[in-house]
């Protein structure tokens, strides 16, 4: 009965966390057609991505410790779920560089308590061993496969066709049928379990966010997270426009190699918690972050896309890393009363950092500099976490031994 509910958790979560990034990334697919009808430069990209990520950060941030305080956190998710679909395809509507950053900005509150909700729901739901392969599929294969790989063909063919208008307007659909699905299956194990006779005591005994940061691995993972947000979100939001407006490569090109980040982001996204499962979360961090660096600069210096293409797809590991240092090592390093805060925490303070500031930057650096600085700060991004997580303490259960392992909540 448990699997049983361990699976169906992870597939609807998938499902969930992956439409985050489908909304999320479009603006990105979109912004080569977006920026020649409302007239938008690259430091509008960047101050759009920022905006996002600052609200997503502050959202995250709050309403994940918020979510912590409540019996159950279903009715958050749902609510989420619907408020980012709307606000998605409200995004077709805009009529100006402002109208848009309003929308956006509100995507960002409705997205924030996504991820913190959704992991802690499946950090008491998992069986140890599969721990970080479960959460690296919900923290990085389906947003991957949804958001970088089905997202660039269907975004561009629907702009290209329809319009891109007609893009953000229709996203409404599937999220309101996974809010559905969340409604009828998805149950609220802490209900039963963290809270009940005992739920005063609880929320009492809950840790404050100056508690978690006195824990080496959560402080160490905040800081992880500024700098990895770096990586991502610079190459995630200046790699369609980098590949159009610098390599000169066609639309339908540029789509090809976003779809290979995103089959990437689908095989790293799991087999890296795959691999540290078996290997440990530490080296696992170490020698994925650093293939990681590589993959930027792969688009400023390889000659032509058929050859980009491959070792994209072999080099695009960092997603696969988001999973351990922003779920997995700090699910098993907090209190579990406070796992929901401990994400927020780390996603929060990440996407103001790397989120917020870095892309504001890079937009005005390729202004001024030149587009190819943009994929050497997100170069750094991926580099700087390598050795940062030299200092993590390693908590995989094979790992560690059996009385070391913190016990997470179990689902009936």
């Amino acid at each position: 009965m448990r699997i049983g509910y361990e699976n169906k958790l992870l597939a609807i979560l998938s499902l969930s966390f992956g439409f985050v990034f489908f909304d999320r990334l479009a603006l990105s697919f979109l912004f080569p057609l977006v920026s020649t009808e409302l007239k938008l430069t690259n430091a509008h990209l960047g101050v759009l991505s920022s905006a996002l990520s600052l609200t997503w950060a502050l959202s995250g941030a709050t309403l994940g410790a918020w979510s912590d305080k409540r019996a159950s956190r279903k009715p958050v998710l749902i609510l989420v779920v619907i408020a980012f679909s709307v606000l998605s395809s409200l995004s077709g509507l805009v009529s100006g560089f402002l109208s848009l950053l309003l929308f956006r900005a509100l995507m960002g509150v409705a997205k924030g308590p996504a991820l913190p909700i959704s992991q802690s729901l499946l950090a008491e739901a998992s069986t140890p061993a599969r721990r970080g392969l479960n959460m690296g599929i919900v923290n990085g294969s389906a947003p991957g496969l949804l958001g970088a790989v089905i997202g660039p063909p269907v975004l561009v063919w629907l702009a290209t066709t329809h319009g891109w208008r007609t893009a953000f307007l229709v996203s409404i659909v599937p999220g309101i049928m996974i809010a559905i699905l969340i409604a009828l299956f998805v149950k609220d194990s802490r209900s039963r379990s963290s809270y009940g006779n005992a739920g005063h005591a609880a929320h009492q005994s809950r840790p404050s966010w100056a508690t978690l940061l006195k824990n080496r691995n959560v402080a160490l993972c905040v800081v992880i997270a500024c700098f990895y947000l770096t990586w991502f979100v610079t190459i995630i939001s200046f790699a369609p426009t980098f590949l159009i407006q610098y390599r000169h490569f066609s639309p339908q090109t540029m789509s090809c190699i976003m779809s290979m980040l995103g089959f990437a982001w689908v095989g790293w996204g799991f087999i890296v918690p795959g691999i540290s499962d078996r290997i440990g979360r530490k080296p696992a961090m170490v020698i994925f972050s650093l293939i990681a660096a590589v993959c930027p600069l792969l688009m400023v210096y390889v000659p032509n896309a058929n050859t980009m293409a491959p070792l994209i797809l072999l080099t695009y590991t960092g997603l696969g890393c988001f999973t351990l240092f922003m779920a997995t090592i700090p699910a098993e390093s907090a209190n579990p009363r406070a796992i929901a805060t401990a994400l927020g925490l780390i996603m929060g303070v990440g996407e103001l950092v790397g989120g917020f500031l870095s892309p504001t930057i890079a937009g005005f650096a390729a202004d001024h500099y030149g587009m190819p600085v943009v994929m050497w700060i997100s170069a750094a991004g991926a580099l700087v976490p390598a050795l940062l997580s030299c200092f993590l303490r390693e908590t995989a259960p094979v790992r560690i031994s059996h009385q070391s392992v913190r016990p997470m909540a179990n689902v009936d």
